[in-house]
């Protein structure tokens, strides 16, 4: 894992932290519960057991999250509803501008991978047979 993807995947995991996020580690599915971003460790919760993993051991700690071509009709019609603005303010007009974190909150409770983590193997990808957010 290059410092840069450590980088991305540490940011992506701290923003989803408050949703639930489920990670992969060896096979096994835990609970994101905390991070220590100075450390660069996550701490993964699973059957009450509350342990710390270094993110530099690449590839053993993963999220689940889904790819953005799954998000459904419907989902897309309430993501939709949550958007104010769509693309980017001319110049002129910044001062009136500001980034939607709705959405971007919506984005991280659904679990979906906005940020291209699946591609570069830094998360797995929810399927319909491999989904740990199943009530």
């Amino acid at each position: 894992m290059t410092q840069e993807d450590k980088e991305l995947l540490l940011k992506d995991l701290c923003a989803r932290l408050p949703y639930g996020v489920m990670c992969n580690r060896l096979k096994n599915v835990y609970e994101l519960v905390d991070i220590d971003i100075k450390r660069g460790l996550v701490y993964l919760l699973r059957d009450d057991t509350y342990v710390p993993y270094s993110i530099t051991m690449g590839d053993e700690v993963k999220p689940y999250l889904r790819p953005m071509s799954s998000m459904t009709e419907e989902e897309y019609t309430e993501l939709k509803k949550i958007s104010e603005y769509y693309g980017f303010a001319p110049f002129e007009y910044i001062y009136d501008w500001g980034p939607n974190y709705n959405m971007t909150d919506w984005l991280n409770a659904n679990h979906f991978d906005y940020r291209g983590l699946i591609p570069k193997d830094l998360a797995i990808e929810v399927t319909e047979e491999n989904n740990p957010y199943k009530d």
